[in-house]
């Protein structure tokens, strides 16, 4: 009986032995499931931590905007102008700055037809017409940040840096216009191509885009672009290019002084002269031209908006004027007070949140002088001034471009050879 005994306490010790080491694991296993499940919550809890950040952020914003939708400006305020105007805008609201601004103070005066007759846009918004033909990139699945500056996205585009000045001519359309294509033809070579379109181009030879000096429209810029092209042309002052600009810049604010006052009244519009001036050897006026692949409009939502100026870069916007603009001196404009002047036409290069307050940044085309160095910034997402809802561009055609550049050089390579 005794080896049985024995052989029954070993088989029974193992059996034992066999049980705790499945009771070790099963307490190993729950172990490593209760830290799995203990790192798995703490994940959790900061994914509901960082979207309930996310969407406290929104809501705060929402909340924001909410104050500025749908408001009306009080009567008496809407008839200010002059000190009393820029008085009333510093005293009621601490988003911008205004100040009185010689440019269209002094030196138009009374003159409200020059004056607004800078404002070259008859329709801010989109037509019926231009709203059948929106950018694709608003079905793009990209992530957008909270703030995005073109200037600093494509920092090889010195073109998307320079505040040209429109002079006395009603002529922002066109600005606008060629501004933001040769931004676009910039970043779509990536860099290879910098080039300064004509405005003066635009401007006198454009017969379906409006009245030149006297207005234009925005989308019809953008059209004519890909039917007719464009020839490249600087400002009056550098005098480069196939057709610079024929207006001489002058001051737009009291600050700084060193250009002339501009004339009392509107330069007339161009004649359209479809050829270069006679310092340009470069390249003949058909040679010259860079022409569109596409135009169009963009729908008139936020994200649709930042989407388009993320792939493609900075775009063309319209929007109205009212009396309290002229005098930014810098800030997040939102329309406070004054009378309505007209519709105007910008670049929209980028946008951003100060101290809660969404804004989209913007360049003017009344120099440096004016504003933020040129640009100024104006509330995002309300529609403000209908911003939103005037905003167009394109693509640039870049193979007919880099074919016939490519026979210049060969041309200008045949000529060297016969020359040595």
């Amino acid at each position: 009986m005794y080896p049985d005994t024995v052989m029954d306490r070993i088989v029974a010790n193992s059996l034992i032995d066999v049980h705790r080491a499945k009771a070790i694991k099963r307490r190993q296993l729950a172990s490593n499931t209760l830290t799995v499940d203990a790192e798995m919550k703490t994940l959790l809890l900061l994914c509901c931590l960082a979207v309930a950040v996310y969407c406290g952020c929104n809501d705060n914003v929402e909340s924001t905007l909410d104050k500025f939708r749908n408001r009306e400006i009080d009567a008496e305020a809407a008839e200010l102008d002059g000190d009393e105007l820029i008085n009333y805008v510093n005293n009621n609201q601490d988003l911008w700055r205004a100040k009185k601004q010689r440019r269209f103070t002094s030196v138009y005066g009374e003159n409200d037809k020059a004056k607004w007759g800078l404002m070259g846009v008859n329709h801010v918004r989109l037509s019926v017409k231009g709203k059948q033909h929106l950018s694709k990139t608003k079905d793009l699945d990209i992530d957008i940040p909270e703030n995005f500056d073109s200037r600093d996205n494509w920092p090889k585009c010195q073109s998307i840096q320079n505040i040209r000045d429109q002079s006395s001519c009603g002529s922002c359309w066109a600005f606008g216009a060629v501004e933001a294509m040769s931004d676009r033809i910039c970043i779509a070579s990536h860099g290879e191509l910098q080039v300064s379109l004509s405005a003066d181009d635009l401007l006198s030879c454009c017969r379906s885009c409006g009245f030149g000096c006297n207005g234009g429209d925005p989308l019809a810029a953008w059209r004519y672009w890909v039917k007719d092209g464009i020839v490249t042309g600087s400002n009056y002052t550098a005098n480069s290019g196939c057709k610079p600009y024929p207006f001489p810049p002058c001051e737009h604010h009291s600050k700084k002084t060193h250009f002339d006052p501009c004339p009392h009244d509107l330069y007339p519009t161009p004649k359209c002269e479809k050829k270069c001036i006679a310092d340009y050897t470069d390249k003949t006026y058909s040679e010259d031209k860079f022409y569109g692949a596409s135009a169009y409009g963009v729908k008139d939502d936020v994200e649709a908006i930042q989407k388009e100026l993320m792939t493609h870069g900075p775009l063309e916007i319209a929007f109205e004027v009212y009396e309290d603009f002229l005098n930014y001196d810098g800030g997040v404009y939102v329309h406070t007070g004054g009378k309505l002047g007209g519709g105007h036409a910008v670049k929209l290069v980028g946008w951003g949140i100060e101290d809660g307050i969404p804004y989209w940044t913007c360049a003017n085309s009344w120099n440096t002088d004016w504003g933020e160095d040129g640009f100024f910034r104006i509330l995002r997402g309300v529609d403000e001034c209908g911003i939103e809802s005037g905003v167009v561009g394109g693509v640039p055609k870049l193979n007919r471009v880099s074919a016939r550049l490519h026979r210049h050089h060969r041309r200008h390579v045949h000529h060297s050879d016969i020359d040595n």
